[in-house]
């Protein structure tokens, strides 16, 4: 014979006197469980605040990359201009950056 045990909470054991004893008079057994269910269930705050922080470090990551694109961008611009030179067009000339003054 296969023995199973059945899911959830598993009785404690009982002595057979007792279980004896209950069987002859009727009477019911009880069973004190001492279980006491934790105080607050952290993990369901702690996801989400986890999954927000990290949103909000990748968005800041992300804001962090563009500035510093967005830098380089400007200092190459200038880099570009300064050894450019005027560019002119139909006798109209445009100095793309400043000389050095003197």
């Amino acid at each position: 014979m296969r023995q199973h045990t059945p899911p959830g909470q598993i009785a404690p054991h009982i002595p057979a006197d007792t279980w004896n004893r209950a069987q002859a008079t009727g009477q019911p057994v009880v069973f004190v469980v001492n279980d006491t269910p934790p105080a607050f269930p952290w993990q369901r705050v702690l996801i989400p605040f986890a999954i927000a922080g990290a949103a909000a470090l990748g968005a800041w990551g992300v804001v962090a990359a563009l500035c510093w694109l967005m830098d380089v961008a400007a200092h190459t611009a200038t880099v570009i201009a300064g050894a450019a030179g005027p560019i002119g067009a139909g006798g109209l000339t445009l100095k793309l950056a400043r000389g050095k003054s003197t």
